[in-house]
């Protein structure tokens, strides 16, 4: 029987109460269950990211895998989705799923991740080209992105009027006209919905491959939020953020093939969110204090950065490539 890390255990204690209490009990024999009807055994260390962990496994001849359980939440209902309608494409594979455990078996993949590499232009292509591949036709039964457009303008709306904020009206205003103008009417196209870098990983089959997908159809120009977010302690202490944001953009929308002016649009509205978010209730990284302070002055002043207008490329209208 396994041990369920410690730092896991507290963590999903902390936020899901006595709910999460029956579950961690259950767990162990939970992972037992599974391993035994899918003829797997234990290959290493358990790992855990946020809200699930991850057993690394052999199961007869067939390559190493991992069996991932994770915490029953609404949001992680249509990960095997994700992966299934990837087939592998830019994904880890999907080998067995039981819907009802929120388990799966899953290629194995290492645990060196893009958020370890310290090129931005690096980071940023790999990106890119991730989200380049992951965009495939959605399958049904998905959550829409454009579903959710009309709560997102009313959060806008009510979080500019009742928190104290240093958002001036037209930054607000440029969130709300990308939520009306393009967030309503989003292709139905596969989106990751988590795409920041953690959540790609350094594989064998391919040099990156995705994991941890939300599972949503919309607009793959949604992803460019989680990679964002995921650099601001990068960005706070580089300096001369205008241009660091600029190329990061640049770059991921040349990969990604998309259209730069609606990558930074959709930038800005996640970056306005984030900053009502960190007044609200801090971040995952910094609840409070001067770190949440600090998180929370950067999200408003990019979000004031990214609402002028389109930056201007780099010199020659090129942008520089990476190749793997």
């Amino acid at each position: 029987m396994i041990d369920v890390p410690e730092a896991f255990a507290r963590t999903t204690l902390e936020r899901e109460g006595e709910f999460g209490a029956v579950w961690l009990a259950e767990l162990p024999g939970m992972v037992d269950e599974l391993m035994a009807g899918w003829e797997c055994v234990p290959d290493g260390a358990v790992l855990h990211g946020g809200v699930g962990i991850i057993v690394p496994v052999r199961r007869r001849s067939e390559p190493p895998a991992m069996l991932k359980v994770s915490f029953p939440h609404p949001g992680n209902v249509h990960e095997p989705d994700a992966f299934a309608a990837w087939g592998g494409r830019g994904a880890v594979l999907l080998r067995v799923r039981d819907d009802e455990r929120f388990a799966m078996l899953l290629e194995r993949v290492r645990t060196s991740t893009l958020a370890d590499v310290d090129d931005g232009d690096e980071v940023a292509t790999v990106a890119g080209r991730i989200s380049r591949r992951l965009a495939v036709p959605a399958p049904p039964g998905l959550p829409r992105l454009r579903d959710q457009a009309g709560a997102w303008e009313q959060d806008l709306r009510r979080d500019a009027e009742e928190l104290p904020h240093a958002l001036p009206p037209h930054v607000v205003d440029a969130a709300v006209a990308t939520v009306r103008e393009i967030g309503s009417a989003q292709p139905d196209t596969l989106v990751h919905g988590d795409l920041h870098p953690r959540n790609i990983l350094r594989a064998d089959r391919e040099p990156w491959l995705a994991v941890d997908p939300k599972g949503y159809a919309g607009d793959p120009a949604y992803d460019v939020g989680a990679l964002l977010k995921a650099r601001a302690v990068t960005f706070l202490d580089a300096g001369g953020l205008r241009a660091v944001v600029r190329r990061t953009l640049d770059v991921f929308a040349d990969a990604a093939e998309l259209d730069r002016a609606r990558v930074q649009r959709w930038a800005q509205l996640h970056a306005v969110k984030a900053a009502f978010s960190g007044r609200r209730r801090g971040f995952r990284i910094a609840r409070s204090g001067s770190r949440a302070d600090r998180l929370t002055e950067y999200a408003e002043h990019l979000a004031e950065l990214l609402s002028q207008p389109y930056f201007r490329r780099f010199p020659g209208g090129s942008v520089a490539r990476f190749t793997p």
